[in-house]
């Protein structure tokens, strides 16, 4: 197979090696689009021309070559030809003098390998989305190569067969394409440097419903052996996938007719999750037509067989590849990047006060007024903390956690958020609550719900006074505190105690946002313990102490996906938002435990996830003045 690689495919051009190549057939294929102009009349002059160029570009010198390109099947042995059908992107079968004869067969493109010191023995294959009617994601596919290709990974595209075969389910050909892609890859790591046994999909849309068949079903033979080359086997060893389309029965082929929602919508039945099954992670915008539940119950899925996973759902994004880096950081915490390098405390991370300005100490409660008294309780308090610099007038009041039987506000939960805020320029302030746990009747949770309320309505009485706006207070916790700040948020309207002056009576406790960091105790599989079965059955309902009233705010949820108190805490919490009309934020996170932040590998989500406030912060508009 010869390869070329010096023409633009806009004007002609012999030009450097990544902006564009010609294929064996003499058909001109541009890497970079917009990088030359040209009037249609130049750009049909080069495709007429391209089989002259091709002879002057074969002696240019071998290290001119930008990628290659590798078909798929041998000659008369592809499954199911059918001849409507061409393998080809988009930029390519949309310009002037395309050749449909001459592009029906499917096929990898090699790019260029990384430098060699950044190589890290990982091969990123990547796949295009376009509803199985074509391969359109040409940007998409270009920034992933230039990203991973930074990283280390040596960078394939896959090109498979579109439109949709007919008689067939759609994503048969694409399929057969799919895991002969993966043997074809998997052969030859050795000659390109990679290891077999680090091979992962990065996908889009219909892309991803083909990544997520292999990633799940590679054990399921998608045609007949055709050569010795089916022999070698078709798993991959990692997926992520943006979007997930056609993935449950309401949107088979379409976009979700009811919004993925309901008890009669299932998964396809072609993600088999079989022994092989990859893990996966999972990105999708929170408004997707592709409706995001695929994603979440792909998840569940994935976590009911034990394969580690993530999901991110971002808010009010609609079709899209949301979270590139959130991928990186899947990569990177399951070693498949560099290798991770020492964990480090968060305490050490954010270590000092020097971002604040002014600190107040106050009782929650007047003397003598404080409702269900315990004897064995610690005394409650809220702390303000204002930034020398204060760049929102918004107010993010968090608490830590503890099982109910102890908290604090200095600890690792705590201390570096609002530190972190501080320097961000929001004003913070931290609650300790009534702990441990108040004797029965009363539930575990009552006193600590009685004294955030309470808490709540104290700072916005004393917000504007202090040049804030009692209009823009969201409430964080995690843990137990996670169980906390998610009843409080979403039941608002339930009075925790009865009202004991006119702050009670006049001033409401509502919260406008909510950052859940791994809350406990939320699901019926484990409102006191870990979750049986992971919270992954259908039967784990949601604690009945959520009223999920009518002032229910947004909120993010950040989990840990090796967590006890099970991720899937979150995960429901999020759908039962989503059926609200609510657009609230998820993020899970492979491998990591309870606690996640507390010691953490830069690089991985668990480093960063106080960015994600910020940035859901941001993103929703509260920040704003």
């Amino acid at each position: 197979m010869r390869h070329f690689a010096a023409i633009c495919g806009h004007c002609g051009k012999v030009v450097p090696p990544r902006d564009g190549a010609v294929c064996d057939f003499g058909i001109i294929n541009s890497m970079k689009q917009n990088k030359h102009s040209a009037n249609s009349n130049a750009m049909r002059a080069a495709v007429r021309l391209a089989g002259v160029v091709a002879f002057a570009i074969a002696m240019l010198p071998a290290g001119l070559l930008a990628f290659e390109r590798q078909q798929l099947w041998p000659a008369g042995a592809m499954p199911d030809p059918q001849p409507h059908q061409i393998a080809a992107m988009t930029d390519e079968s949309g310009a002037p003098g395309f050749d449909r004869s001459a592009h029906s067969s499917p096929y990898l493109e090699w790019y260029d390998p990384p430098a060699p010191e950044a190589a890290n023995g990982t091969c990123a294959i990547l796949i295009s989305g376009g509803a199985y009617q074509n391969c359109c994601d040409v940007g998409l596919v270009r920034k992933w190569r230039e990203r991973l290709t930074e990283l280390g990974c040596q960078c394939v595209a896959l090109v498979y067969r579109t439109p949709r075969p007919k008689g067939l389910p759609i994503h048969q050909s694409a399929w057969e394409d799919g895991q002969r892609a993966v043997r074809l890859v998997r052969s030859q790591a050795a000659a390109r440097g990679f290891d077999p046994e680090r091979i992962v999909t990065f996908s889009m849309s219909a892309g991803s419903h083909l990544a997520t068949l292999l990633a799940t079903s590679a054990l399921t033979p998608a045609y007949a052996p055709v050569d010795d080359l089916d022999s070698t086997p078709c798993h991959v060893n990692a997926a992520v996938a943006f979007a997930v389309a056609y993935g449950l029965s309401d949107g088979a082929g379409k976009p979700n007719s009811r919004e993925g929602d309901g008890p009669d919508i299932h998964l396809d039945p072609a993600f088999a999750f079989d022994g092989k099954t990859a893990p996966m992670c999972l990105l999708h915008g929170g408004a997707d037509i592709y409706s995001p539940l695929a994603s979440t119950r792909i998840y569940r899925r994935l976590r009911e067989h034990g394969v580690p996973a993530e999901v991110h759902i971002v808010p009010d994004k609609g079709h899209g590849a949301h979270g590139l880096e959130r991928a990186v950081e899947f990569l990177r915490q399951m070693d498949l990047l560099a290798p991770l390098g020492p964990a480090v405390q968060l305490n050490d991370r954010y270590a000092d006060d020097s971002a604040r300005a002014a600190f107040e100490s106050q009782a929650v409660w007047p003397e003598g007024r404080m409702p269900d008294v315990q004897t064995n309780q610690c005394e409650p308090l809220i702390e303000w903390h204002i930034p020398t610099n204060l760049t929102t007038r918004a107010i993010q009041v968090i608490w830590s956690g503890g099982s109910y039987m102890g908290n604090g506000t200095g600890g690792f939960e705590v201390a570096p958020a609002r530190r972190f805020l501080n320097e961000h320029g929001m004003a913070v302030v931290t609650v300790r609550y009534r702990t441990p746990r108040p004797a029965a009747p009363l539930a575990k949770h009552v006193t600590a719900w009685q004294d955030v309320q309470r808490a709540m309505r104290i700072v916005r009485s004393q917000a504007a006074g202090r040049g804030l706006d009692p209009n823009r207070i969201g409430i964080m916790g995690s843990s137990a505190g996670g169980h906390l700040a998610l009843l409080a948020a979403s039941s608002s309207r339930h009075r925790a105690y009865w009202p004991i002056d006119n702050l009670d009576k006049s001033v409401p406790c509502a919260a406008q946002w909510a950052v859940c960091i791994y809350p406990a105790y939320s699901l019926t599989d484990g409102l006191d313990k870990h979750n049986d079965g992971g919270g992954n059955s259908p039967d784990a309902r949601l604690a009945p102490e959520f009223s999920f009233d009518p002032d229910t705010p947004p909120m993010l949820f950040v989990h840990g996906d090796a967590d006890g108190w099970a991720a899937m805490n979150s995960v429901v919490a999020w759908e039962q938002l989503r059926r609200m009309g609510i657009q609230g934020e998820l993020h899970t996170l492979a491998k990591r435990g309870h606690c996640f932040q507390r010691s953490a590998s830069p690089g991985t989500g668990s480093y960063t996830y106080l960015e994600r406030i910020w940035e859901f912060l941001s993103a929703k508009g509260f920040l704003k003045d």
